[in-house]
C-alpha cells in the first residue's frame, strides 16, 4: 500500500516518526515534505499529498501540523478528499469505517508521537463498512459539485 505523507514545520517530528514506523511495516511512503523546522505554509503540502490520493498515486494520506486542523481543512479543499482530523484511536477507526476517509490529519502539539503512531495504526487497520454509510458518503461527495 502506498501512503501519501506531508506536514508543515509544526508536524516534522511526528511525520518523521510515522514515516519510519510505516516503512518498518513495509508500506511505501510518498513523502511530500517538509523535512526541516523552517516555517512553511501548510496548504502547499496538504495539496500535494491530497492530489496524490485523488490521482490514485497513493491509496490514502496522512497529514501532520501543530494541531491537525489547518492542514486537514486545506486537504478537504481538494475535490475528492475526505480528511478527518483525529486525536484518538476510536475516531481513527470510525472515520475509516463510517466515512471511508481517504486522509487523516494529526496534531503533533496535541497528541505527541506515541499516540500519533497508535492513531495511524488504528486508521490503517480499519476498513470501510459500506451499506448505509455509502449512501451518506455519496450525499456528502455530491455537495462538492453544488
Amino acid at each position: 500500500m502506498k501512503i501519501a505523507l506531508a506536514c508543515d514545520h509544526g508536524g516534522i517530528n511526528l511525520k518523521t516518526a510515522i514515516k519510519k514506523h510505516l516503512e518498518k511495516l513495509d508500506y511505501e511512503v510518498l513523502d511530500f515534505g517538509v523535512n526541516s523546522s523552517e516555517s512553511v505554509d501548510y496548504p502547499d503540502y496538504a495539496a500535494k499529498a491530497a492530489k496524490a490520493v485523488v490521482d490514485k498515486e497513493a491509496e490514502c494520506g496522512i497529514l501532520v501540523c501543530g494541531t491537525g486542523i489547518g492542514i486537514g481543512i486545506a486537504a478537504n479543499k481538494i475535490k475528492g478528499i475526505r480528511c478527518a482530523t483525529v486525536g484518538d484511536t476510536f475516531s481513527a477507526r470510525m472515520t475509516k469505517a463510517h466515512n471511508n476517509a481517504n486522509m487523516i490529519a494529526l496534531g503533533e502539539r496535541v497528541i505527541g508521537i506515541g499516540l500519533g503512531i497508535d492513531i495511524v495504526d488504528a486508521y490503517l487497520n480499519s476498513s470501510f463498512e459500506g451499506g448505509r454509510h455509502q449512501t451518506r458518503i455519496d450525499k456528502m461527495m455530491a455537495l462538492e459539485s453544488k
